[in-house]
């Protein structure tokens, strides 16, 4: 190897070695310290300041925060409790940028309207964007994004103090988005816990949504999406499913949503769907259908409801199967006489048949639709005789002769063991 080439590969090396190392300082960006004595004790300055792959640390205490537009890639963080105060006044932070992570900040006095959706960080269009491990008090909505795309909600708190629909928004609100991840979060005192609408191939898993106005989740024109190991109790009403297909619902707890019109889990203008391993105990109704079709229900876990599934108009091939019927004041309610929907290998606690080949299957088929659970849907007031004598002959005499309810709705192979 000649002189001149050694040279040329050396000055090679050390060109290559520099645009390295000027790459890497770009990507990790410098860190903006912001606290009250420091040279930037501002939030909105902080930003301005900053440049793209910054990261702004900010130390304890409250800061004045109204509207602060972030339009470049960044992150704010805190692991001292600093709290941003919106004042009152519109958004707190307003996200216009790609790759802008917030993480572990305290937001109070978001703006409040009734003519506009004031949030605590409000984002717009953004793509790659992480919101982790903060706290949200008393907002009108917590986060609202807005056609937004492969962001992670992780760890968050949005708590809120509402008595009524109007008196606050949303805590975790999507609209118009895709390839979200919502996960670990609690949101409760709020209209909805957690609202999707137009939103696709999006996760929504580990959190516990309670004592909301409204609903714990809502889902509105949403498709290919999944939430699973989530908790919703004490809301007005769990989870509202609606005009929606391709929805999974996995391993979720519904619990204690109580109201004259509530339920754990209402589907309405589903289709192609699966609901599996979820436990539903001590709601009015655990799983109210509208107009559903092709929905498998496997596996779960009915116990102490009210009515355990109430079916409306135009419900047709959806399958229940191994799932367990236990102590429900009634477990199945139906609106008609047709049936078009698949009952197997069910457990009822009421089923009083036997098992006379000992295959842990009942020789006798189960109607689980009772007589004085259509006399309810026309007559409300007649609830009151749900324990008397006379209710347990009109539902003998139909089960003998069935003329009110569906003559075909039968599981024709109950368990005769609670499924595990």
């Amino acid at each position: 190897m000649t002189r001149m080439m050694c040279r040329l590969i050396i000055r090679i090396f050390f060109l290559l070695l520099i645009s390295g190392s000027f790459s890497t300082q770009n990507v990790l960006g410098s860190e903006l310290k912001v606290c009250k004595n420091c040279p930037i004790n501002d939030v909105a300055a902080a930003v301005k300041q900053a440049v793209s792959g910054d990261t702004i640390r900010l130390a304890s205490g409250t800061y004045t925060a109204v509207d602060v537009v972030i339009s470049k890639p960044l992150t704010l963080l805190s692991t001292d409790n600093a709290v941003l105060d919106g004042q009152l006044e519109k958004h707190i932070l307003n996200i216009q940028s790609d790759s802008v992570s917030i993480i572990g900040l305290t937001f109070i006095n978001a703006g409040r309207s009734f003519t506009k959706d004031y949030a605590a960080i409000y984002a717009h269009k953004i793509n790659h964007f992480s919101l982790e491990k903060n706290r949200v008090i008393q907002p009108y909505f917590g986060f609202l994004i807005e056609k937004s795309h492969f962001g992670k909600i992780k760890d968050n708190t949005i708590s809120g103090k509402t008595n009524t629909e109007t008196d606050s928004g949303n805590g975790i609100h999507l609209w118009h988005c895709s390839e979200i991840e919502i996960s670990g979060n609690e949101t409760y005192g709020l209209r909805d816990g957690i609202y999707f609408e137009f939103v696709s191939n999006s996760q929504v898993i580990n959190n516990r949504s309670h004592h909301n106005v409204r609903y714990g989740l809502h889902f509105m024109f949403s498709n290919h999406d999944e939430y699973r190991d989530n908790t919703f109790h004490d809301n007005g009403a769990g989870v509202a499913v609606m005009f929606s297909k391709f929805i999974v619902m996995k391993n979720n707890t519904f619990s204690k949503n109580w109201g004259t019109a509530s339920y754990g889990l209402l589907l309405k203008e589903i289709y192609d769907a699966e609901v599996i391993e979820n436990h539903f105990e001590e709601n009015t109704i655990a799983i109210f259908l509208e107009g559903t079709g092709r929905i498998n229900y496997q596996r779960n876990q009915f116990y102490s409801n009210g009515w355990g599934v109430k079916v409306s108009g135009g419900c047709y091939t959806n399958i229940f199967v191994d799932n367990n019927f236990i102590n429900n004041a009634l477990d199945i309610a139906y609106n008609s006489k047709m049936n078009d929907n698949e009952f197997r290998h069910n457990y009822w606690s009421s089923y009083t048949g036997y098992d006379l080949d000992r295959d842990g299957v009942g020789d006798v088929p189960y109607r689980p639709v009772k007589l004085f659970s259509y006399i309810i849907s026309q007559t409300p007031e007649s609830i009151v005789l749900l324990r008397s004598l006379f209710v347990d002959i009109i539902n003998f005499s139909e089960k003998v002769s069935p003329i009110f309810t569906p003559d075909n709705l039968m599981d024709n192979a109950p368990a005769m063991e609670p499924i595990l």
